[in-house]
This record gives structure tokens, sequence and C-alpha cells, in this order.
């Protein structure tokens, strides 16, 4: 089996560990044919994002022990889906990115450069040139 990689095509990192995220709850954004959401985005939440996507029906701050879900409080890191974290992008309320975190399927999605603009990290963003990422 291949290892999963990130948007700029090296190993893909942990995105979060407390609270354990990932489609497989293996603290990765890893996607496969069972993840119809395509969760990939590693996003670190805000309460602006938070908000939002309450809003539309899908409370992540509210805890659900049952399910063993602790509920996300501002700066969790989560996998979010792709399109959600478009829609909110495309609202002004999308949270900030852990481009390494973040799985490559992601671009089928959303642009490098939209990701990039929402970069956890300002300083260790990585831009394309010619398809190869390098450190700013």
């Amino acid at each position: 089996m291949n290892q999963a990689k990130n948007v700029y095509g090296t190993p893909l990192q942990t995105c979060g560990t407390s609270p354990l995220t990932g489609f497989y709850r293996d603290g990765c954004c890893n996607t496969g044919p069972e993840d119809q959401g395509v969760h990939t985005v590693c996003a670190q939440v805000n309460e602006a994002f938070l908000a939002f996507t309450k809003a539309r029906g899908n409370d992540l701050s509210t805890p659900m022990p049952a399910y063993g879900f602790p509920g996300l409080k501002p700066g969790d890191r989560w996998c979010l889906c792709a399109a959600r974290w478009m829609e909110a992008y495309e609202a002004g309320a999308a949270p900030p990115v852990v481009l390494e975190a973040t799985h490559m399927a992601t671009l089928e999605y959303i642009p490098l450069e939209t990701l990039e603009q929402h970069a956890t990290d300002k300083q260790e963003k990585r831009w394309s040139n010619n398809g190869v990422g390098h450190l700013n």
C-alpha cells in the first residue's frame, strides 16, 4: 500500500490526536472509497467556523459522549470535508489549514493557492513552482 501524500506530494503528517481525528480515526486526514465526505482538509478550527458549520446543521462543538466525541473547541485540529471547507471559504468562514497534514485528494476540490492563503503558519508556507514545492 502506498503511503498517503499531502498537498505537496510529501508524506501526510498527523493532523490531530486530541481529539483523535480522521475518517478512520487514525489522527490523519486519510481517505478511501468509504469516505464519501472526503474528510481530507486538516483544519485548526476557530469560533467562526464552528458557528458556521453548526448553522449548516453539523454541530462539531457539542460533545456527543455516546459516540466518543468530546466536541471541538477553537484551536483543535480536525479533518474536515473538502466541500464543507470550501463552502466555509466562500462564506468567509474558512478555518486555517495545516498543509502538511492535508491529503492530496483535497486538490480535486480546492486549489492549492486557496489552501496556501489559509495556511496555519505563513512562515513555513510552501509555494508551487512548476509543480515543485519549496520553502519560502
